[in-house]
């Protein structure tokens, strides 16, 4: 089965288990998105649904793998002999998607819920912290410096030519 959809002012046929690159939509690592504008049903050999009645409830549900940036897009303009030029750079927001359910009902697809594991970075620093035993030793005593006497100066005096 696959569909078209609409996200982000574009369309993209899908289908089960691809991945695609879509304009950034706002959601953890890891969670599912449902899409619910879908354009038009299908599967092989039979006939492609397009009609809004057969759509209204259709929704296609994806994980999403990564919120990252595409490449850098360098904008240059010029206009010769005006000593005119300006130089711009863009990088867009986009997010990347795993179809995980195309479905005519708008039912979730019954997945397992995987279990993210936490890192082994993390494990061995919570290991290290248990494990060292922090004495804590006593600070040390430091001598008071005697106070220096001070003596209250007398205005300088000026100095008169004579």
């Amino acid at each position: 089965m696959f569909a078209v959809i609409k996200t982000g002012g574009k369309q993209y046929k899908v289908a089960e288990n691809d991945v695609i690159i879509v304009e950034k939509l706002i959601a953890e690592e890891g969670a599912i998105v449902e899409l619910d504008n879908v354009l038009m049903l299908g599967e092989t050999g039979k006939a492609a649904k397009t009609a809004s009645v057969d759509l209204l409830k259709a929704a296609v549900f994806a994980e999403v793998l990564e919120q990252s940036r595409a490449d850098k897009i360098i904008i240059f303009k010029k206009k010769r002999r005006h000593n005119y030029r300006r130089k711009a750079g863009h990088r867009q927001d986009q997010t990347v998607l795993r179809i995980t359910g195309i479905s005519s009902t708008g039912t979730k697809p019954k997945t397992a819920s995987k279990k993210v594991a936490p890192s082994k970075n993390a494990e061995k620093a919570d290991d290290a912290k248990s494990a060292k035993k922090v004495e804590v030793k006593p600070a040390k005593k430091v001598a008071a410096k005697p106070e220096a006497k001070s003596k209250a100066k007398a205005p300088a005096k000026k100095k008169t030519k004579e």
